[in-house]
């Protein structure tokens, strides 16, 4: 098993060393501490087969993965395990609040957002894509949504992903890893159909081709003139087809556009390091072009105003 932690890592310059030793190991990502004159982390790998088993425990952070990272590591699929503590994961234009005994899905190819409060401890599940595909066929549907703990058997799965993390140098049972790997597989498939509807080949066709357009627009959220016609010109799709395949979630591209931008500029507002921004640099540097418009939207999605949340955080 492969243990690094921030132990004995020199002050001057402590959390660029810890963010190369992650990066190193797991993919290319920015520790942004809650505290930084007391942070604490520490990383273990281990294998089970085709699969990398992780545990992450930390004290209160912020971890990102910008689009900038996405070049320097290979994508993988990660089922991440909130074993203790809580967090929210922002990935895919959703944001999952979980809780011990949730988990949540991510895809490395795409920017996602972890942060907690306090100390947490999440174990991560990883595989390729070309593994992952033998259980899940579609898995973009299912990325950044939170499958909680009393959905099917979900308690049951965590218990296992727990436990094999626990002891996973299986010493002389190396010749069953590959079957362990392959039960654990299908047990969290299982319960990631049963936790979400099961959608025909047409509809996961539907899923992928919805995922290709939220990563255009993520690529070009902070474009002021995005919007659903530019998204409809820019993927190549008809006005009418582009509806058709947000129709699914129940949300609009441009509702969706609003939303994201508004996210992104409440995660700069709870950010210390942008405190000493203005609301409008936040709000004009997500795609915003009006004052009055970015507050009324904001209030509306979050029931203060921007000032007020700035405030509170």
């Amino acid at each position: 098993m492969d243990r690094v932690s921030t132990l004995g890592l020199p002050a001057a310059g402590r959390m660029a060393a810890w963010n190369d030793l992650y990066s190193s190991r797991m993919s290319r990502v920015e520790f942004t501490p809650g505290d930084q004159q007391h942070f604490d982390a520490e990383l273990s790998i281990g294998r089970l087969g085709p699969v990398k088993l992780a545990r992450l425990s930390v004290d209160r952070c912020s971890i990102e993965r910008t689009r900038q990272h996405l070049a320097q590591s290979p994508r993988l699929y990660s089922f991440l395990l909130q074993a203790s503590g809580s967090s929210v994961f922002s990935h895919y234009g959703h944001e999952a609040h979980l809780s011990a005994g949730d988990f949540v899905l991510c895809d490395t190819g795409m920017p996602h957002y972890f942060h907690t409060d306090g100390p947490s401890l999440t174990v991560m599940v990883r595989v390729t894509p070309e593994v992952l595909s033998e259980y899940l066929p579609s898995p973009e549907q299912f990325c950044g949504l939170h499958l909680g703990r009393a959905v099917g058997l979900t308690h049951t799965v965590a218990a296992m992903v727990r436990s094999l993390s626990d002891q996973i140098d299986l010493g002389s049972c190396r010749e069953h890893e590959a079957r362990v790997a392959n039960y654990l597989m299908e047990m969290i498939s299982i319960s990631y159909t049963l936790g979400f509807d099961c959608q025909s080949s047409a509809s996961a066709a539907a899923w992928r081709r919805r995922n290709d357009v939220i990563r255009y627009i993520e690529d070009n959220l902070r474009d002021p003139l995005l919007n659903a016609e530019s998204v409809a010109e820019g993927v190549h799709l008809s006005s009418r087809h582009l509806r058709t395949i947000f129709a699914a979630s129940g949300e609009k591209v441009s509702a969706y556009i609003l939303r994201r931008r508004l996210e992104e500029c409440a995660r700069k507002l709870r950010d210390p390091a942008w405190s000493g921004q203005t609301l409008m640099k936040i709000a004009f540097g997500w795609g915003f072009n009006s004052a009055a418009h970015f507050t009324r939207s904001f209030r509306d999605q979050f029931g203060v105003s921007p000032r007020e949340y700035r405030r509170a955080s």
